[in-house]
């Protein structure tokens, strides 16, 4: 029951991010790091991705596409890491230090459990699961 819990809190939590990338793209410009290409595309592929991951790691029919899922959101988790790094160390840079270490420090603590909650909820995990059958 747990699990279950974990993957449609995750689910939800994507699924905002998603919706928010689609939606409100400007604060996530803002804070991608110069070097990626074609920023507005990442921006709007990311929130995509987000939106597709969130709805098959919900999901209660396929266990195989949930653990689809968990590796895509927990490598989408790594690859966003450089952008919130970004966003630390542009806030703190400010004369009034923006968000500040209190937000900065956590939100950096919670990408390496935001990695692991999306491969243990989706299943990837487990030791044992059915084959994928092609």
């Amino acid at each position: 029951m747990t699990r279950r819990i974990v993957r449609i809190l995750l689910g939800l939590l994507y699924f905002a991010a998603g919706v928010l990338h689609l939606a409100l793209p400007a604060p996530f410009l803002k804070i991608t790091p110069a070097w990626v290409p074609l920023a507005p595309l990442v921006i709007t592929l990311t929130g995509l991705a987000e939106l597709a991951g969130s709805v098959a790691l919900a999901q209660g029919h396929s266990p195989a596409l949930r653990r689809a899922a968990g590796w895509g959101l927990a490598a989408y988790a790594l690859c966003v890491w450089p952008a919130n790094v970004n966003h630390m160390l542009m806030d703190l840079a400010r004369p009034d230090h923006g968000l500040g270490l209190a937000y900065h420090i956590p939100r950096m603590l919670a990408q390496p459990v935001l990695i692991w909650a999306a491969l243990w909820a989706s299943g990837v995990l487990d030791r044992h699961h059915a084959p994928v059958k092609h």
